[in-house]
């Protein structure tokens, strides 16, 4: 326990060091003068993003070494490796479970043994789906992130209503070889109740 609680102290601690540069998105880093975010949202992604890797750290500790995360105007942005795609789902899970999250880019990759046709085949539901709820004009496409894995396909985002949930949900069992769809999403009044 008490391991944990130095780690966890030494990460805020080293992390909280504003200084006048930032790295990560932005490459070479950025002066905070020069940052087009405003103090105030500055200081809630700084939150957001302690928070996000403090939780991470707490279950399982190598993630510290293994994933980066950063957050812009509270949309985050993990990278990173991990070993199972069900860690990788895990994070995603958890990133959209964070207060004042807006949305998640997921860039950690797997590693695991590559399979041409397992892979192309995931690719395929991804890319159908994607493509159904960009056509389709009762959802907001850009709100939600798709993975699939092993012809299951998993979906994280922010839904303005049931019925656009409901929507996502007709049109994956629309594609022949999905197996299952595994959702994850947050309503928008759910959001507005966290900020209060």
């Amino acid at each position: 326990m008490t391991k944990n609680f130095i780690i966890l102290f030494l990460l805020l601690l080293l992390n909280s060091c504003v200084g006048s540069s930032s790295k990560g998105i932005f490459g070479t880093g950025v002066s905070i003068a020069l940052d087009p975010r405003t103090l105030g949202t500055q200081i809630d992604d700084s939150i957001m993003q302690k928070n996000l890797q403090a939780r991470l750290a707490l279950a399982e500790k190598t993630y510290l070494v293994k994933l980066s995360v950063k957050v812009l105007d509270g949309r985050i942005f993990l990278g990173g490796k991990v070993d199972e795609p069900e860690e990788k789902l895990k994070i995603t899970k958890m990133a959209w479970e964070t207060k004042g999250v807006r949305s998640v880019k997921n860039n950690i990759a797997i590693k695991q043994k590559f399979s041409f046709k397992n892979t192309a085949i995931d690719v395929l539901i991804t890319s159908q789906l994607r493509t159904a709820m960009i056509l389709n004009k009762n959802i907001k496409a850009a709100n939600f992130n798709i993975d699939t894995i092993n012809k299951k396909t998993y979906v994280f985002g922010i839904a303005h209503s049931d019925s656009e949930k409901k929507e996502i949900i007709q049109e994956a069992k629309q594609i022949v070889d999905l197996k299952e769809i595994i959702t994850s999403i947050l309503m928008v009044s759910d959001l507005s109740r966290q900020k209060e």
